[in-house]
């Protein structure tokens, strides 16, 4: 064998070995990516990747009266319910009811929240605008039942037991609103593309996804600053294999394009978790009447807390436009 074959073969060889352990260490990431994105528990030992899914670190003064909301707001429930998901899961849920309710809503938290701190702040709100609240504990979650967070996949099936369940003990005398925060929002958006009872008269989405697959790419490449073609195959494998989906099997586009129920579109310009060209596609895909509150400075998950006023303004006039149509339907 002269030298010059014999190089190449060695080349050959290290460059192959340099593969393979690369393909290894991709391998092992995507698993642990994974485990962080869908496992009821996350890895004993995630590292700084957890810290740096979201892109920013939370502002401790607003995390602060977040969690005074939260704890305001569980002292005033007094119905915990719970009831079976179509899988069979157990699934919670805390009423808070309206002695003159006009509206209710079911509202969904986000991954890896709660209910009380993403909707603590907002919640007196509702309330005093006669609106009586399902929140909902999602599956995988707290104190519901599953093993895996499903990215609003499955949970949107989640959102139909519980509609039936409103409309059960209310008798479907009033208007239903789906509301969602983060994950929440993109389960809500989705749910839009199932047969939803006839009361549900408008969803709500604050900072939503369009997809598992479009989150996770975001994600890895601009918050992790890793290539997301090396790892999506083995990411879309193991969503497969945990919840029986593939990150792209179902998006809210394709949800809206099928919908007939007025849509609220809620987005922080400075959301570095979910950017805000996620609702500006939803809001294009969404055939259905729809409205879109753009709110200049606030972070993920932060619309209501930095500007308030124009929150209620557009929830109170989507309300007012949702209910006329909901009355003319029933006339």
């Amino acid at each position: 064998m002269n030298k010059a074959v014999k190089r190449i073969i060695i080349g050959t060889s290290v460059t192959a070995a340099g593969a393979a352990a690369l393909a290894a260490e991709a391998y092992l990431f995507t698993k642990k990516m994974m485990r962080i994105a869908l496992d009821r528990d996350i890895p004993k030992n995630p590292g700084k990747s957890i810290s740096r899914i979201s892109g920013s670190l939370p502002d401790a003064e607003i995390m602060a009266k977040i969690k005074t909301a939260a704890s305001e707001l569980k002292e005033k429930i007094t119905k915990t319910v719970e009831i079976s998901s179509y899988d069979g899961e157990k699934l919670v849920g805390h009423f808070y009811e309206n002695k003159s309710p006009k509206r209710i809503i079911i509202a969904m938290h986000g991954w890896r929240s709660s209910w009380a701190n993403d909707f603590g702040s907002i919640s007196e709100f509702w309330h005093s605008n006669n609106c009586s609240v399902l929140y909902a504990e999602q599956r995988g979650q707290n104190n519901s039942g599953g093993d895996f967070i499903g990215f609003g996949l499955i949970e949107r099936y989640d959102c139909l037991e519980w509609a039936k369940w409103v409309n059960e003990i209310t008798g479907k005398k009033l208007p239903i609103y789906l509301a969602g925060i983060s994950m929440g929002a993109s389960t809500v958006l989705m749910a839009s593309g199932l047969k939803l009872p006839e009361n549900v008269a408008g969803i709500m989405s604050d900072c939503g996804f369009t997809s598992p697959q479009s989150i996770w790419k975001h994600v890895v490449e601009n918050n992790l600053n890793l290539s997301y073609g090396m790892i999506s195959g083995v990411a879309n494998d193991i969503c497969k294999k945990k919840i029986n989906m593939s990150a792209n099997d179902y998006s809210t586009i394709d949800a809206l394009t099928e919908n007939t129920i007025p849509v609220l579109l809620i987005h922080g310009t400075d959301d570095t978790f979910v950017p805000i060209d996620m609702t500006y596609e939803n809001y294009k895909a969404c055939t259905a009447p729809k409205r879109i509150l753009v709110v200049p400075g606030a972070g993920h998950a932060m619309s209501y807390i930095v500007d308030k006023k124009s929150y209620e303004d557009e929830v109170n006039e989507f309300w007012k436009s949702c209910e006329n149509i909901y009355q003319n339907s029933n006339n």
